[in-house]
């Protein structure tokens, strides 16, 4: 059901940027704008955001309705919404890779010869970025549902734009702060605004609502999709730290160049003392980090617990979504799917937790972080 799913999103991605050229004209205002936004939107990715508001809608459908392609347009919106985030996420990061490729706004600052590329790039870039989130409500008024429903599913996706965009704030408000002011509060907070929102919660609630599920469900769907959305996150933030640049498709000094503040660096912080809490704090604080302070602050992050502990979070929150998943009313066959796409998505885990022996020390049967 997975793989023909995503198919099934990816012919409708591309049938509708081939729809947005006719109706949008963006070719002709500059061909590069077009053809950049359609390759960056078209580039292989795992599509679990649109995959997800598939699988809540024809959860909450009554088995007899036929599905029509109404449905797989409009779940394109989350995706081009996730674009929208990645495209102004990698002008603030200043970042020059994006699975694997060139970001957008390197891409655009392409277009013409200039002694200020890389200004024109982050320029454009901004404005591509304001294009594709446009693109996006246009995608999700593809549904076919009933006006009510669908007004109110509007108003939620809209409302988690805004949601993103203030986890967005305060990271970059965090980037700029000593690490002394950043607590765990503070970084799950910004966990659930900048990735659990859009990332899950979103796309299983938009669906659902869309579909027609009771409230209770509902809110269930949130709870899970927030849950799910930290553990996401802080296994992105490990992956950051832990995995090689081939796997995760941008330069492996990434994360630690923005000196972000996650579950990793918090923990460190709080667990280390005098002398050793100052060597991390000189490796953290450097402008221009290197390999040797990336390797460096793996160790210190090994020898503090911090790797074992993000790990045992994140599968707290991977058993609790399991739990509330099992409670909801939707159909078996759409909930057995998710499940199985959200573990799918924690093998990433298992393998750090083995390759460098960080298992959580708590027991927590049956979570896929210590199968």
């Amino acid at each position: 059901m997975i793989e023909n799913a995503k198919k099934q999103i990816d012919k409708s991605l591309a049938l509708f940027m081939d729809r947005i050229k006719r109706d949008y004209k963006l070719h002709l205002v500059n061909p590069v704008l077009y053809e950049s936004i359609r390759e960056f939107t078209l580039r292989k990715g795992k599509r679990i955001r649109p995959l997800l508001l598939v699988l809540s809608y024809k959860g909450y459908t009554s088995p007899g309705k036929k599905n029509s392609a109404s449905l797989y347009r409009a779940s394109t919106c989350i995706e081009l919404l996730h674009n929208f985030m990645l495209i102004h996420d990698d002008i603030i990061d200043r970042s020059n890779l994006r699975r694997g490729k060139p970001t957008l706004h390197r891409l655009l600052g392409r277009i013409v010869k200039t002694d200020q590329r890389e200004k024109l790039g982050y320029d454009l870039g901004i404005i591509a970025g304001d294009i594709v989130y446009a693109l996006a409500i246009d995608a999700f008024l593809a549904i076919d549902e009933a006006p009510q429903r669908k007004e109110r599913a509007l108003k939620y996706f809209i409302q988690t734009a805004a949601f993103t965009a203030m986890g967005e704030f305060i990271d970059t408000l965090h980037g700029a702060q000593k690490v002394s002011r950043v607590k765990e509060n503070d970084v799950f907070l910004n966990y659930t605004l900048k990735t659990a929102r859009y990332t899950f919660d979103c796309p299983l609630v938009v669906g659902a609502i869309l579909a027609g599920a009771g409230e209770n469900d509902i809110q269930k769907l949130s709870q899970l999709g927030i849950l799910v959305g930290q553990a996401f996150q802080i296994q992105d933030d490990i992956i950051g730290i832990f995995d090689s640049q081939k796997n995760i498709g941008k330069s492996i000094l990434s994360d630690l160049t923005e000196s972000k503040k996650t579950l990793l660096v918090c923990h460190a912080y709080q667990t280390l003392r005098g002398q050793a809490k100052q060597r991390f704090l000189t490796h953290f604080n450097k402008p221009q980090k290197t390999y040797q302070d990336l390797i460096a602050i793996r160790k210190i992050f090994l020898e503090t617990g911090s790797l074992q502990y993000s790990l045992g979070e994140i599968e707290k929150r991977v058993n609790k979504t399991m739990t509330l998943l099992e409670g909801l009313k939707m159909r078996q066959p759409c909930k057995g799917t998710i499940q199985d796409a959200i573990l799918k998505l924690f093998k990433h885990s298992e393998l750090i937790a083995n390759q460098y022996g960080a298992h959580p020390s708590h027991d927590h049967a049956g979570c896929c972080c210590t199968k």
